[in-house]
């Protein structure tokens, strides 16, 4: 029989059957890293094998977010267990075209930070599109690089990503099996995919260079990583869809040794996921049960209490009715837990037994407006009923400043130090190397330090004004600015020690009982789920803390995506009035007012997709037959792995 693996931990494997659905082989792994050091581990031990033999490896390597921790396990093997990669050849997938690859966004510029110059490859070795060639050599400089691929012998193992239209390299939509080496336009979607990386759409290349999907296809084995929930979609349309030259992914179905490699958020959608009971026996423990009723009740759009027998036996529930007896006791079960997560008192009520009343509470943001967009409401639930409420700013957000906006803070500085009579030379020449640089600014060229800084204050002003309409005074605002944040573009520094012990200092200083982190992991830059894994770190380490015994942690969602409702614990019900008060904490970062820099693929204004996720909450409350709010903010109780 077929199998699909989910995986429990890096080394543990817990074989069950494919769905029918399923057209290629995929993982699922718990988290992203885990996967990430499981590949890097077969890569390993190719290369070994070769080696043994007296044989190169040939490796098809991609530039990107997904294979970041591969290359990052990579270096490790190299450094401490002495993994040579003398005997490595490596062709990389794509590059954008015109690019030079000394530019901060260029892949072969990526490919050098994260992996060819901390191991050691033979240069000679290394091939990577170029960026820089004529527009008319460009064709037979394709040709050569097949011609170079099929001498080194063929790729032994190609990875992949996925880009949102299912593009693998640039590989875009409509793009054949037999397509190969070339230059390709852009679709639309990718350059506003790819705008982050260049500080805005218009920056953005409109041609690349890329390996045909064609030639992918001819690797021995191919593993595409695809990480959080922003590509669970199209990974559902990759493994249950029809083959189709629109989602150029589906053309790995055709390949004898491909895998998908995914984390638990990747994988939500697919339907052995989604939901298993219709293509497998499942244990029926609460989150499953509740899982299956609040999918029937959307489905048939009845409330949880209006459900019958015949509504379960008719759409694949007849084991669950059967081990519980009778619809009336599901729904009642399913309804009891939805109703008792409602609470207008987070942190829980004065004057109850054995309750901590007011509480001690951090809330960390990942950037300078997280926390009003997430969790504005019950931020300002918390300070009005009386809670010591600190907000701890992550990151400074310096990056996700328009130019403009700088400039004219700037020339603001100035002028009103000349209107009080405070001009000074000083003043005038750090104003004035501003402007000037700003002027001159190449798009994507990293600012200044002093601009950075600048950027940095525009954010943290923005912040305290936010945060001051929930009720939090600016005494309890903490701006930690992590250092993995502050290199002036979208990508970041490693994770250090630095980050986890300034993070460490805040908890023990504060010694909260309550902490709420983000959970919004779709993220598309990666920083919010960073600033988790720097939060958890550091939460691990107080673990033997005495006030971190009894300290819960929440995590909230809203600036990217929302919590589904049977994972929501605790849903907080806002008013109209406290939606209001919301959306003017959102106004008061005018920087990200109108257009942000960095939108995502969401196009709207935050404020308004903040407001469309929380009455979304409430609605689907609303139609699983509970009580009727304007807005809900859902948040999930984080539970360490054992």
């Amino acid at each position: 029989m077929n199998q699909r693996n989910i995986m429990s931990g890096t080394d543990a494997i817990q074989l069950v059957p494919q769905s029918s659905k399923q057209k290629i082989a995929y993982r699922v792994y718990p988290e992203s890293t885990d996967a990430s050091a499981a590949i890097a581990r077969e890569i390993a031990d190719l290369i070994r094998a070769r080696a043994a033999d007296s044989r190169v490896a040939v490796l098809g390597l991609v530039a990107g977010s997904s294979p970041v921790n591969v290359y990052a396990e990579l270096v490790r093997l190299h450094r401490d267990e002495q993994l040579s990669f003398a005997n490595v050849v490596t062709f990389n997938l794509d590059e954008y075209y015109p690019m030079a690859p000394d530019c901060l966004q260029s892949h072969a510029r990526f490919m050098h930070e994260h992996l060819f110059d901390h191991v050691d490859i033979r240069p000679e070795n290394i091939h990577l599109p170029d960026g820089t060639q004529p527009v008319e050599s460009i064709s037979d400089n394709c040709r050569d690089y097949e011609r170079q691929m099929a001498d080194a012998g063929g790729v032994d193992i190609q990875l992949l990503g996925i880009g949102r239209t299912g593009h693998i390299g640039f590989n875009e939509p409509g793009s054949g099996t037999e397509s190969r080496t070339r230059m390709i336009t852009l679709d639309g979607m990718t350059r506003i995919d790819s705008a982050s990386h260049f500080f805005g759409v218009e920056n953005v290349p409109r041609r690349a260079i890329t390996m045909g999907v064609g030639t992918i296809l001819q690797a021995r084995k191919i593993f595409l990583l695809a990480f959080g929930e922003g590509k669970s979609s199209i990974i559902a349309r990759t493994i249950e869809g029809e083959l189709a030259p629109t989602v150029p992914a589906t053309s790995l179905q055709e390949h004898p040794d491909a895998e998908l490699i995914l984390d638990h958020a990747a994988a939500a959608k697919l339907a052995v996921i989604q939901s298993p009971w219709l293509v497998e026996h499942v244990t029926w423990d609460d989150t499953m049960v509740r899982r299956a009723v609040i999918d029937l009740s959307q489905k048939l759009q009845k409330p949880v209490l209006m459900l019958v027998d015949g509504d379960y036996n008719e759409n694949g529930l007849q084991d669950l009715l059967a081990e519980y007896g009778s619809a009336y006791e599901i729904n009642l079960r399913v309804f009891r837990h939805l109703q008792s997560t409602i609470t207008g008192w987070p942190a829980g009520k004065p004057n109850q037994p054995d309750v901590v009343f007011p509480k001690r509470i951090v809330l960390f943001s990942p950037h300078p407006d997280d926390d009003v967009i997430s969790m504005g409401g019950t931020l300002t639930r918390l300070a009005d009923q009386g809670h010591e409420v600190h907000v701890a700013y992550q990151t400074s957000g310096n990056i996700a400043v328009f130019d403009g906006d700088a400039i004219r803070f700037a020339k603001f500085a100035r002028e009103f130090c000349k209107e009080f009579g405070l001009l000074t030379p000083p003043v005038v020449d750090l104003t004035e190397r501003m402007i000037e640089f700003l002027k001159k600014k190449d798009a994507g060229e990293v600012d200044i330090p002093e601009m950075q800084r600048l950027k940095g204050l525009i954010r943290r002003g923005e912040a305290e004004e936010g945060a001051i309409v929930c009720g939090v005074p600016a005494e309890r605002l903490h701006f930690l600015e992590l250092p993995f944040y502050e290199t002036g573009v979208v990508r970041k520094k490693p994770i250090s020690d630095e980050d986890i012990q300034i993070t460490v200092q805040l908890l023990r200083e504060v010694k909260p009982h309550q902490i709420y982190a983000a959970g919004d992991l779709s993220d598309p830059h990666g920083t919010h789920r960073t600033c988790l894994d720097i939060l958890l770190a550091a939460v691990e380490r107080c673990r033997d803390d005495d006030w971190m015994k009894e300290c819960v942690v929440w995590l909230y969602r809203g600036a990217w995506q929302e919590w589904a409702p049977h994972e929501i614990e605790m849903a907080v019900p806002l008013s109209p009035q406290e939606v209001d008060r919301k959306r003017t904490a959102i106004f008061k970062h005018e920087s990200q007012k109108d257009r942000a820099l960095f939108p995502g693929a969401d196009a709207r204004e935050f404020w308004q997709r903040a407001e469309a996720r929380n009455a979304s909450t409430a609605r689907t409350y609303d139609q699983l037959g509970l009580a009727q709010y304007q807005a809900i903010e859902g948040f999930v109780q984080y539970k360490p792995r054992p």
